[in-house]
């Protein structure tokens, strides 16, 4: 069975940055899996596993631009601590969730400067070149309820009832 959109796919990865430190990898996880052709993979992850097969085992960089975006200064935005509401402390890197008029938003703690925060609107690897290594281990076909929403169910999954 080939990769195409209205599949299952699992994979196993391995996810290095430009110095070839590893950032992430299914190794101490579960493989990951997904539907394909509905965007829940960045672009170049995506179109790379494209007419793939279960066992094909691959390497793939992908650019800024197919990946979490070249940095953008806007997304920069500093607000005072109180208008945040949080009742615990946050500390440089936290990840916060705003709502706006996109949709759901995760914003990351980039400064503390007294009653400011500074939130960054950019994922951490924005402007990052990514290099995947890439083992395919499964592919099945999706459900027609998963095809419907645009996403894999699990077992356990109850996003959708």
């Amino acid at each position: 069975m080939e990769i195409k959109k209205n599949k299952v796919v699992t994979f196993d990865y391995t996810l290095k940055d430009e110095e070839g430190n590893i950032l992430d990898t299914s190794d101490e996880n579960e493989p990951l899996s997904y539907l394909h052709g509905y965007d829940n993979l960045i672009p170049g992850l995506e179109k790379s596993l494209d007419k793939k097969k279960v066992g094909d085992s691959f390497k793939v960089t992908v650019t800024p631009e197919e990946g979490y975006g070249v940095y953008d200064e806007n997304l920069l935005v500093t607000v005072e601590k109180g208008e945040l509401g949080l009742e615990t402390d946050i500390e440089i890197g936290s990840e916060l969730e705003a709502h706006s008029d996109e949709g759901m938003q995760v914003f990351y703690v980039s400064k503390l400067d007294g009653d400011n925060v500074v939130l960054d609107g950019n994922h951490p690897l924005a402007s990052k070149t990514l290099f995947f290594d890439v083992t395919v281990t499964d592919i099945r076909d999706a459900t027609k309820e998963e095809i419907e929403h645009g996403h894999i169910h699990g077992d356990d999954d109850d996003c959708c009832e």
